[in-house]
């Protein structure tokens, strides 16, 4: 025998996930929704989630020719200390979400070297690398939280959000922070879609010489607070 833990894949809920992503993933914050949440277990010890998301930009799809249905984003891999490789994880994952959803054909996620991931798990996983984002930036407030820049406005006049209007803060009160664009890979699930995106593939990009980790370890333990939700 191995000794290798019994990996295990299933339903989680959303608080199962917001523990995850607030211990495990290094943004410390759940994605835009609707979401789904995938968690993950070793020996039954609850490790972590893989989420799935429409992705921030509405326009992400449509340079692939498929529609907001047709694709998602795979938007956060919050994981503790585990021993099963990730692209194992993340391969599982796609194929529980792909037959959830029958018209899904395309998944698209980001490695982000501001925090030192080149995608390495992606590409032990098959995924196909088509470049970087451009450039962006971001805001900064006094207490480090970030702020995209649809989020602050000059006057910092209320906005309306998921139904609730909100002051944004203003651009003057924060620190500018210029960002490097991000690795883009895509995960075709059918192929039609396959053929299509290959003529887009380059080659992998490396690791750095000095990386931080992929994925935050934190602390183990059982599942939180109602781990489990069928669907």
């Amino acid at each position: 025998m191995s000794g290798r833990p019994e990996l295990r894949l299933d339903w989680a809920t959303h608080e199962a996930a917001a523990f995850a992503c607030r211990r495990w993933h290094y943004s410390r914050t759940m994605p835009v929704p609707p979401r789904i949440y995938i968690g993950v277990w070793e020996d039954e010890q609850f490790i972590g989630v893989v989420l799935f998301s429409r992705g921030a930009s509405p326009y992400l799809f449509s340079a692939y020719g498929v529609s907001e249905i047709e694709g998602c984003e795979l938007t956060r891999i919050a994981l503790t200390a585990h021993e099963s490789p990730v692209s194992r994880i993340v391969s599982i994952a796609v194929r529980m979400v792909a037959k959830q959803n029958p018209g899904l054909r395309l998944v698209v996620s980001f490695a982000d070297p501001m925090h030192g991931h080149h995608g390495g798990i992606y590409q032990a996983g098959g995924w196909i690398y088509c470049g970087d984002t451009h450039p962006d930036f971001y805001h900064q407030d006094a207490s480090g939280k970030k702020w995209h820049s649809r989020q602050v406005r000059k006057n910092g006049a209320p906005v309306k959000q998921f139904g609730r209007f909100r002051a944004m803060p203003r651009p003057d009160d924060m620190t500018y922070v210029e960002t490097l664009g991000k690795h883009r890979y895509l995960m075709p699930l059918d192929a039609e879609m396959r053929a299509r995106i290959l003529p887009l593939a380059r080659p992998y990009p490396k690791r750095a010489k000095e990386q931080a980790p992929e994925h935050p370890s934190g602390l183990g333990g059982a599942a939180p607070t109602r781990a489990l939700q069928k669907h």
